[in-house]
Order: structure tokens, then sequence, then C-alpha cells
């Protein structure tokens, strides 16, 4: 999926798929490329599908797909997508990591979607690269490799790799894939095929505006929670949210009990405590570190108000294993 290709027709696209990868994400990547295919009465693209072992693989949702090929056995590829979601890197190989710089030397368009960008920084292979991934992702992935640029945009691509958050996201990816190498007008065909929303574009946000996710058109609310996604390290006071979006303390208690049914410290708490179970799950930080960069001064205070949120302790949490 790089920016350019002058190879023959039709352009092959390896997807490696991880166990548990998102299967509505790989699909999305997939369908609009089928579709031009048809839509265009001949084969513009291929693809296949690459696993570890070269076996058949599950996704997160329990279904099982037949693999084409395992590293070993893949054809020469122009571009490869990981295709991943929960704990990409479970069940990582060396083998795979050493595959994926041998692509890279051989020219191989490397991209991730959902987490897959993940792997590919796990393999130190996105070095000067701005990469998205799932929005969920994003705090973790960006706490444990600083040095990439990681942002939320739907998707990302480049002359050398890609990237995408996954979901219908990818759908936008291979539409946008499908416009640059065949015309407009064959992408927008594909698009009313899959009766898509058409224009979503790199730029667009993954997740809905705050207005959509809180339910309420009230400002000060917004601006209110906006303030406390952006101050999760170190909470600001709420005397200084209120006077920030132009209300007294009183008025901000009872705009949230009002609005949401909590009372602020309690949703800013809560907002803390999510990023800190992000952390914890995805990344390998310490405990106590990952307390204090979600706002929590002590180890024990931290530990007290997660166990009263979730009904476990960190380490519980650390050592549990992932989502189905």
């Amino acid at each position: 999926m790089r920016l350019h290709y002058t190879g023959p027709l039709p352009e092959t696209l390896g997807f490696l798929l991880m166990p548990r990868f998102a299967m509505v994400a790989f699909f999305s990547a997939v369908e609009p490329l089928r579709i031009a295919n048809r839509v265009a009465g001949r084969e513009l693209f291929a693809w296949r599908v690459i696993t570890q072992d070269g076996e058949p693989i599950t996704a997160s949702n329990g279904m099982t797909l037949l693999a084409d090929a395992s590293p070993d056995t893949a054809p020469r590829l122009p571009g490869l997508a990981i295709c991943s979601s929960f704990e990409p890197e479970a069940t990582l190989t060396r083998h795979t990591l050493r595959w994926l710089h041998r692509l890279a030397e051989d020219g191989c368009a490397l991209g991730g979607i959902d987490t897959g960008s993940i792997i590919l920084a796990r393999a130190g292979l996105l070095a000067g690269r701005r990469v998205t991934l799932h929005w969920e992702s994003l705090p973790a992935f960006r706490e444990r490799f600083p040095d990439i640029d990681a942002v939320e945009s739907l998707f990302e691509v480049a002359e050398h790799g890609f990237s995408c958050a996954g979901g219908a996201a990818a759908m936008d990816m291979s539409l946008d894939l499908i416009a640059r190498r065949h015309g407009r007008a064959l992408a927008t065909a594909v698009t009313e095929q899959l009766i898509h929303d058409q224009g979503r574009t790199p730029q667009h946000q993954q997740r809905q505006a705050l207005v959509q996710r809180l339910g309420t058109h009230k400002p000060a609310l917004v601006d209110a929670v906006a303030l406390m996604e952006r101050h999760i390290e170190s909470p600001l006071p709420l005397d200084r949210v209120a006077s920030r979006v132009a209300l007294s303390l009183r008025q901000l208690q009872r705009l949230f009990e009002q609005e949401l049914g909590i009372r602020p410290r309690d949703y800013y708490r809560h907002l803390r405590l999510a990023r800190a179970r992000q952390l914890l799950q995805e990344t390998d930080h310490d405990i106590l570190g990952i307390g204090l960069a979600c706002g929590f001064t002590s180890a024990s205070s931290f530990s007290r108000a997660y166990r009263q949120r979730y009904g476990e302790s960190p380490r519980q949490t650390r050592l549990a294993p992932g989502d189905p």
C-alpha cells in the first residue's frame, strides 16, 4: 500500500495475520480490493494470507481463516500489512522479526493495521516514520516508543510504509489506494457498492467528537472534559478546571451531575484509572511509574483507587490474560 506502484498487475498485497487479529479490519481492507476487481472487470489487486507457521489462524471473534503461506513460503511482495489486535507481541517469533527485516531490505512497503504498528516498532522498523494505530493503544504506544511520531488519524501512507487505525478505517485506506492507483471514479464506484460514507481522509479523527461521546452540547462541559483528557499525568485542580471554562466550582459540579450523573472529581479519576489500565495491559512499565503517569502521588493511593474502580489490584490486571 505504498504511495506509488509501477509493477505488474495484479498488485499483490500480503496480510500477516497474528493470533486474535481483528477480523473486521482485515475484511475492511480486502473487500474494497475485491470489489475494485469486479467493477473494473480485471484483476487489479491480489492478496495473500500469511501466518507465522502457515497454519490456519483464529481471529478475536473466534472465526478461523486458512493461510496461503508462511514467511518461508510467501511470494515476493510489494507490500505487507500486519493485522493484529489484542496482545500483538504475545506469539511474535524472532523468525518473523528477521523476515520483516529482510522484506524491508528488499524494498517491501511494511504497514500495520490496528495494533500492527506495535510489531513494526518492536522490530525497529519505524524510525523517522509517522504512524497511527487504534486510539485505545495510542497512549501506551507513545509511552513505550516516544521517538516515533504516533498520531490519531484514520490512516497514514508514505513512500515506504503505511499504517491504519483498524476497524472501518482499513476500508478508507483501501479506497484511498484504489483512487491513487486507478482513479477517483473507480474508488467512488467501489464506495457506492460498499454503501460507505465517502470522503473520509487521514485527517478525520478516529473517535467521535466529545459532543457525541458525552451526549451533550453544553460547551462548558465539553471543554472541561477536554481539559481533563489533556491533563492526565498532572491533574488540574477542579477549581482551575472550572475557572478555565468560566464557571464556579459549584456550577461545574452541578453541570457534571445534571448532564453525566457523576461528580467531576469521580469522572476525572475514572479517566486517569482507565488510562492506567491501558498502560498496565499494553506496556511493561513498572506499576508505580504507571500510577505516577496517571496523576497518583503514591503506590498506595493508586492501588486503592484502582481496586475500588476495577475490583482487582494493578498487579492482578498486569498478570491477567488479555481480553477475549
